[in-house]
């Protein structure tokens, strides 16, 4: 039974919902989606079951990925969905749980009341937000306290937010809509143009995965990619190669190169010397792309280190400051914003 000092850590993201319960470490890792029956409003799936019927479901049924750039894009749908990860970890308790929820570095007040809201409604006692760049560095073992400057790109599904730490807090940050997402719908609109073949969200995270890279290679990896053929309407598998994938994701690429750059500019001396000795930190499941981190430090001459559980990072974050929530009212010190 719940004690009134069960708390929870939540990565709620764009693609996948990490979830880590004090004393017990990751406990729940499953996608952003839920599958609803349009004529009852029925929940008839969540997480990985409802992920698999992505584009593949019946009139009535419809797949929701219910987050959507790193926000709440659809308020019901994330209560339920909330309500089943918070039911599937705790069971059915008397109390009700505290949550620590990660959300954007430049999340509108409006945006942050959505997470609470929700995350309230779905069951929970009392609701702290932190941003994820900050819960990124300290689930990646780096003292925030200290006064020397360390730089953060965290690279999710919905957003890549890049920040500036010291002394507890981000010195300056910013968070664009360009992240794994946008690499997904680069392949899809490249398959689109070169071959006249449309392919899904699930095949083209697929070749994300396994061919994409965003830095010459030194030996070529294929695929055979299987999708419709827009001329004739029939299926068609195609042969793709990494080559193809860098011409793919140059773009979606080169706009999180221009928010570090913009970043760095604005960075002050002492920090920008701290980060050019100390390098680039890069978490989240969009920065494990190959040689993306190659890309980074060839183009700012900074060196460029991936974090070991790049993916867990976040939820890591959360599940160290369950431990000490009181020190989220020194996270939220005011900060400089970077328009990109």
């Amino acid at each position: 039974m719940f004690s009134f000092g069960q708390d929870i850590g939540i990565d709620l993201g764009t693609a996948t919902v990490l979830i880590y319960v004090k004393g017990k470490g990751i406990v729940l890792r499953e996608p952003s989606v839920v599958a609803i029956d349009k004529n009852s409003n029925a929940v008839m799936a969540v997480g990985e079951e409802a992920r698999l019927m992505l584009g593949r479901t019946p009139g009535n049924i419809v797949a929701i990925r219910p987050l959507r750039d790193g926000v709440i894009s659809d308020y019901g749908v994330t209560e339920r969905m909330l309500r089943y990860f918070i039911n599937k970890v705790c069971g059915t308790r008397i109390f009700r749980p505290r949550l620590v929820i990660c959300v954007p570095s430049e999340v509108t007040e409006v945006e942050k009341k959505a997470v609470i809201d929700a995350a309230m409604t779905a069951g929970a006692r009392r609701v702290h937000l932190i941003e994820e760049p900050i819960a990124a560095a300290i689930g990646a073992g780096i003292d925030i306290a200290k006064a020397c400057g360390t730089m953060v790109v965290d690279i999710g599904g919905g957003t890549t937010d890049i920040a500036v730490i010291a002394l507890g807090g981000n010195v300056l940050s910013t968070s664009i809509k360009v992240a794994g997402d946008k690499f997904d719908e680069a392949i899809i609109r490249f398959m689109r143009k070169k071959y006249n073949v449309m392919i899904g969200e699930r095949t083209a995270e697929e070749m994300k995965i396994k061919i994409g890279c965003v830095f010459p290679k030194v030996q070529d990896n294929t695929m055979d990619v299987r999708g419709r053929n827009l001329l004739s309407g029939l299926p068609v598998t195609v042969e793709v190669n990494s080559s193809e994938m860098l011409e793919a994701l140059e773009e979606p690429a080169g706009m999180i190169l221009d928010a570090i750059h913009a970043v760095l500019e604005n960075t002050p001396p002492e920090l920008a010397a701290d980060i050019s000795d100390k390098g680039i930190l890069m978490t989240g499941g969009g920065c494990l792309v190959d040689g993306l981190d190659k890309l980074i430090s060839s183009k700012t001459g900074i060196n460029v280190r991936v974090a070991d559980d790049a993916v867990s990072c976040v939820a890591l974050g959360c599940g160290n400051v369950l431990d000490n929530l009181d020190v989220l009212s020194k996270l939220s010190t005011p900060q400089r914003k970077i328009e990109i």
